[in-house]
């Protein structure tokens, strides 16, 4: 690798306070392996993990005047085989640092490798182009009708405004397969009547086919119920929704529009 300028301080100190995140950061002794493998002196192991990380590589930095056993560093530790079972470490980690190096031009690319970018002036650019919630639920391949709804809620992390938005796509598509123009139960009774339903899921001719409309009927009532109907009533700050809420939430929505996909009109 071709001689790399220093890095600024605070974005040693930045990189740092992810890759060693009390939670989701390396452990100690995983840092001390790397500082081996990637020739930095560990120069205060008795330190914070952040901390510890940052003397070491801004000591290694003043003395070599380049940054390139950082990146070596950086590269290691995002490695992907590190991650084959815990994907939502790597997914954290990458999205967090990409957040800091967009402002620089580069970025973390699914492979674990530094590949140059576009370079971001703003802190919404940074977080518009990483989004770590949209990247989680593409990896969990979540139904495109799901994302379609709240584009512009996931771009900004708002959970709260996404789910809503999701549970109204739900709403929508029942309205669009139906020709209704209902909402909620309403809605959902009319739409998925045992004794003369819009729309079936299956082929609605044994009892476990029936069984399984009316538990999937069910689970649109409930559905609505604690979600919609809470998200449309009730202020964001009473209201908290975190990321594993979300993704949980935006998941179960992008079963609904599946089986709404495959769903038959009958009438």
């Amino acid at each position: 690798m071709a001689k790399q300028i220093p890095l600024k301080e605070e974005m040693i100190e930045g990189i740092c306070k992810i890759i060693a995140d009390t939670d989701l950061g390396l452990s100690g002794t995983e840092i001390g392996k790397l500082l081996l493998d990637s020739k930095i002196k560990d120069t205060d192991p008795d330190l914070t993990k952040w901390k510890r990380l940052f003397n070491a590589f801004a000591n290694w930095q003043n003395e070599h005047q380049c940054s390139n056993n950082i990146w070596d560093f950086i590269v290691r530790a995002m490695a992907p085989v590190r991650y084959i079972n815990d994907k939502d470490k790597f997914i954290f980690r990458k999205t967090e640092l990409n957040k800091r190096l967009y402002f620089i031009g580069l970025e973390i690319s699914d492979s674990g490798k530094l590949i140059k970018t576009s370079k971001v002036e703003t802190i919404n650019e940074s977080e518009r182009k990483a989004n770590r919630l949209k990247s989680m639920l593409n990896e969990r391949n979540v139904h495109h009708d799901v994302l379609r709804f709240c584009t512009s809620e996931l771009l900004q992390d708002n959970y709260f405004h996404a789910v809503f938005e999701t549970t109204k796509s739900v709403a929508d598509k029942i309205r669009d397969r139906s020709g209704l123009t209902s909402d909620g139960n309403d809605l959902i009774d009319s739409v998925f009547s045992v004794n003369n339903p819009i729309l079936i899921i299956n082929n609605f001719t044994t009892e476990t086919e029936k069984s399984e409309h009316k538990g999937f009927a069910n689970l649109l009532r409930g559905f609505f119920g604690m979600f919609r109907n809470t998200t449309a009533h009730s202020p964001k700050i009473k209201w908290n929704i975190d990321e594993n809420d979300a993704l949980d939430i935006m998941t179960l929505a992008s079963l609904f529009h599946r089986r709404l996909d495959s769903s038959q009109r009958i009438r």
